[in-house]
């Protein structure tokens, strides 16, 4: 047995699978289990088959799972069902090996060191559909999967031109490989409204957080970023700077995903997890405390919400839609749907597009009935993929509070 799956029957995730009472709230929850029946449901992959997994994993249907969590949020007993998911498609990964394609797709720093300083070309590439072709074809990754395009500025240069505060409370901005890479304009927006608070944004030495690792069963890769990133980030931490991010998908890894999938219980792990915030859970916090009050702003726009499952993971509610409701002439409503179907890079792989397709069948259906401007996203590969399952703009909330509180600074 290997060093990491040697902790499997004595930890918490997996002692969870003996509260299993087979109420089948996970499958009932589970948007993956009706969109295909080459998954049977996680409450039969994750505490029913946990009993078998001493040795060799028996079964392979589980890399079916899309890791969305609501099996685990939906458990009236707490069993952690997408944990145990997780680390079962890990084993067989470890039996196997990790292929080519799980390798490069989860290598979002990798390629984004790569592909920025060459955008135009990378971009021009990547929307060929003779390139496309040929990447399902020898790489099995779906030709019509959303893919971003690179930006050559980069989130620092764009930071630059950006005035913060002299003085005033201090965080330090994680901002994940999307905002570095690909959408630098969602962690300028980010900066300009912590800034308006009275808030300076220190951006400190960061790499990938590793996640696309985990979901994609390399944990011995995965734990490596894992490391490397808490390394990083705990000077700030230890300096008394709240950890602020826009991704949810990568402070969710941050909070909860080392310890409970990776099971990493090291001291400096929890120190990080304690402090880390999404930006409107900051936000709402120290609104809450009377230590900022939430400055107004104006939107005459009609927005579909979409709170992605990672986001319901975080147990903070949905505070980005809590404050775009709050915005004078903002017409707001929740999508209501569990899961938009991409699941990080699940959906771009080309045996499962179809499937990702299939679970965001219900937020398509709910654009056609309400018909909004546009749909607001705390997570980037959900804004890729709803934005091409629409056609609609797709904004991560924050930008929609900074647009809305730069019109009322306008003359």
């Amino acid at each position: 047995m290997s060093g990491w799956s040697s902790f499997l029957l004595l930890d918490e995730v997996a002692e969870s699978a003996d509260r299993c009472i087979k109420c089948n709230m996970c499958n009932t929850a589970c948007p993956v289990m009706p969109a295909t029946d080459l998954f049977p449901g996680p409450k039969y992959c994750g505490p029913q088959l946990q009993r078998f997994r001493a040795g060799d994993p028996v079964e392979e249907w589980v890399d079916y799972c899309s890791g969305c969590g609501a099996c685990t949020r939906a458990c009236p007993t707490g069993v952690m069902v997408a944990e145990l998911n997780a680390r079962a498609r890990a084993r067989i990964y470890e039996r196997r090996g990790v292929p080519l394609r799980n390798r490069l797709i989860s290598s979002s720093e990798l390629l984004g060191r790569l592909g920025a300083p060459v955008a135009p070309v990378a971009n021009r590439m990547l929307a060929s559909p003779a390139a496309r072709a040929l990447a399902e074809r020898v790489l099995g990754i779906a030709r019509e999967a959303p893919l971003p395009r690179f930006n050559r500025r980069g989130l620092r240069a764009a930071l630059a031109q950006v005035q913060q505060p002299e003085t005033g409370e201090r965080v330090a901005y994680f901002h994940g490989c999307a905002t570095g890479y690909y959408e630098p304009w969602v962690g300028v927006a980010a900066v300009r409204v912590l800034n308006r608070h009275g808030i300076r944004v220190e951006v400190p030495e960061q790499s990938c957080c590793g996640l696309p690792f985990l979901s994609n069963g390399d944990f011995r890769t995965g734990r490596r970023y894992a490391q490397r990133l808490v390394r990083q980030l705990l000077p700030a931490v230890r300096a008394g700077l709240p950890i602020v991010a826009t991704s949810t998908s990568c402070s969710f890894a941050l909070k909860s995903e080392y310890e409970h999938v990776l099971g990493m219980r090291e001291p400096e792990v929890k120190e990080v997890a304690a402090a880390t915030r999404d930006v409107f859970e900051f936000l709402r916090e120290r609104s809450w405390l009377g230590e900022l009050e939430l400055r107004p702003g104006v939107l005459h726009r009609r927005v579909l919400y979409h709170g992605p499952c990672q986001l319901r993971s975080h147990g903070i509610g949905e505070p980005a839609l809590e404050v775009l409701e709050g915005l004078a002439g903002a017409e707001v409503e929740s999508s209501w749907v569990e899961c938009c179907g991409i699941a990080g890079t699940y959906g771009l792989k080309a045996e499962k597009y179809g499937i990702a397709r299939r679970v965001g069948e219900a937020l398509v259906a709910r654009v056609e009935e309400l018909r909004p401007d546009l749909v607001a996203c705390d997570s980037e590969t959900c804004r890729w993929h709803i934005a091409a399952m629409t056609g609609l703009p797709v904004r991560h909330p924050i930008e929609l509070l900074d647009q809305a509180q730069t019109a009322l600074e306008a003359p």
